[in-house]
């Protein structure tokens, strides 16, 4: 029986992977005439940032990571004033808490980061448990932050979801022993998911509701 429900945030509540992405694009061609292609960011997307710049180096080793950084936030700053939560998230909230499920978050990204977006979109008091990349010594792929978000929960894998939007997200939540379900942005669309239990092209494909009861039917019968 599902009791619990676990977002990721950055490209599942709201998309800030696809502004972040043209950013990157835009301060490498113009910085060091590199083309950053989608398939390349799209490998760093669900983890630490590390991840990104050791791809950027492997390209461009003169690279200078503090300046490619600091451009690329300037731009960001400007292209995300209009940023909404992405089709049905709103919907999946209200419908879990008329439910009586737990709402927990499992991020890689910061405390401070994730928090100031759900405070500005008034959804943060959905979520009762908030797991960031300063609780856990490893960030996704790692399970742990679905681990101790499952611990503040007080629930067991096998009674939460999951939702992500990345390879990385997917695989940690199915290594903490979540249901998982998958619903890519435009930036992850064209990943080859293998570690998953349902994939939505959205939250408004399907009705909270039915996301459970086939996640149970599956459970069911394996």
């Amino acid at each position: 029986m599902i009791k619990a429900l676990i977002f990721d945030f950055d490209g599942l509540i709201i998309d800030t992977e696809s502004i972040w992405f043209d950013c990157f694009k835009e301060v490498m061609a113009s910085e060091y005439q590199h083309e950053l292609s989608i398939k390349a960011y799209s490998t760093c997307i669900g983890t630490s940032n590390h991840v990104l710049y050791d791809l950027l180096k492997a390209s461009v080793p003169q690279l200078e990571e503090e300046k490619i950084e600091e451009l690329a936030s300037l731009l960001y700053q400007k292209n995300s004033t209009k940023l909404v939560m992405r089709p049905g998230v709103l919907s999946y909230l209200k419908t879990a808490k008329e439910l009586g499920l737990k709402i927990g978050l499992a991020s890689s990204s910061g405390h401070d980061w994730v928090v100031g977006y759900l405070k500005s979109l008034n959804i943060f008091d959905y979520f009762e448990a908030i797991v960031t990349r300063e609780d856990v010594e490893q960030v996704k792929p790692d399970p742990a932050l679905y681990m101790k978000a499952l611990m503040n929960l007080d629930v067991l894998g096998e009674e939460t979801i999951a939702f992500e939007d990345s390879i990385h997200g997917s695989q940690a939540a199915i290594k903490a022993g979540i249901n998982c379900v998958v619903v890519p942005n435009p930036v992850t669309m064209h990943m080859n998911f293998t570690d998953f239990h349902l994939h939505l092209s959205s939250m408004e494909e399907k009705e909270l509701t039915s996301v459970i009861e086939e996640l149970e039917a599956i459970a069911k019968n394996l």
